[in-house]
């Protein structure tokens, strides 16, 4: 059972990113997903979380309107679409799927069940 997040690089500010997650060894298509970061020095925080209907979204404040979290049963995939980045957003970011995921609240680290291992997206010109 293994989640793998791929898809992190350096990027100019105002640029984009797609990261993927991938799923081995089980069927996302019941899970909720949510994606995480970490900046340096930083704790771990919430970016978005979906349902397992994709019927509810969450998105923290400093990512509303320009990251899109999305998933594709067919390929067991998750997505997280990042337009208009900037310097913040730099920091590795991580896939989860969650025990727990309730509309418009941003899942917690405790939520977390699987973790991909972390991919690193840079935003510096």
């Amino acid at each position: 059972v293994q989640l793998q997040a791929c898809g992190g690089g350096v990027v100019q500010p105002g640029g984009s990113l797609r990261l993927s997650c991938g799923a081995s060894g089980f069927n996302l298509d019941y899970q909720a997903l949510g994606w995480f970061r970490q900046a340096p020095g930083k704790e771990r925080e919430a970016v978005c979380g979906i349902s397992s209907t994709e019927t509810f979204t969450y998105y923290a404040d400093s990512v509303k309107g320009r990251f899109t979290i999305s998933r594709d049963k067919s390929k067991n995939m998750a997505y997280l679409q990042m337009n208009s980045l900037k310097p913040e957003d730099t920091a590795v970011y991580f896939c989860a799927t969650l025990r727990f995921f309730k509309a418009n609240t941003p899942p917690t680290i405790s939520d977390g069940i699987y973790w991909g291992q972390g991919t690193l997206v840079t935003v510096s010109s």
